[in-house]
């Protein structure tokens, strides 16, 4: 058996298509055939309504990786389930991943870095401070810490730009 990783294209959601390929697996016995099946997904950190919310985003929007034994029948089978737009490659024959890409795929999914901010900031642009002892001024964005979560804001105070390092979720964008 030559199990190899493959991307299958999906339009919707990523963990439906996972979870009816787990369901086919299942139903038709298909563990031999299908060693694995990832979303790859990241933890983003959104605030809304002042209250921090830790939620998983796919890295990958649109796909699912698989690890297959692929034969005719698997192909169609995967083809069939809903929402799924087909494997990746040419002419309609799948191509397998590289071992490369598949590694620096399965590094991420496994190697999970801290919560990254939902939203991001740009120098230059102006924000609203929502907690913390400047909570209600505005400021502008001088620079983006995103390793420490800190931005270093510019805060006009008696009319003088005072800067100030504040945690990114103590700020929020103004539209």
């Amino acid at each position: 058996m030559a199990h190899q990783w493959y991307s299958i294209q999906t339009y919707g959601n990523d963990r439906l298509v996972r979870d009816a390929i787990f369901n086919m697996i299942e139903e038709h016995g298909l563990q031999e055939f299908i060693e694995e099946v990832i979303v790859p997904t990241e933890d983003v950190i959104e605030v809304k309504d002042g209250k921090k919310k830790v939620t998983e985003r796919s890295l990958y929007s649109g796909y699912v990786f698989a690890k297959i034994d692929l034969n005719t029948e698997v192909q169609h089978m995967v083809q069939s389930l809903p929402k799924v737009s087909g494997f990746i490659g040419e002419a309609n024959i799948p191509t397998p991943l590289s071992e490369h890409d598949i590694n620096v795929i399965l590094d991420r999914v496994n190697n999970r870095a801290a919560p990254k901010p939902k939203v991001y900031f740009e120098s230059g642009e102006t924000v609203r401070i929502t907690e913390g002892s400047f909570a209600n001024f505005t400021a502008t964005v001088d620079e983006y810490d995103l390793e420490h979560g800190t931005l270093k804001l510019n805060v006009s105070i008696f009319g003088r730009a005072t800067p100030v390092d504040i945690p990114y979720t103590q700020v929020e964008k103004i539209i």
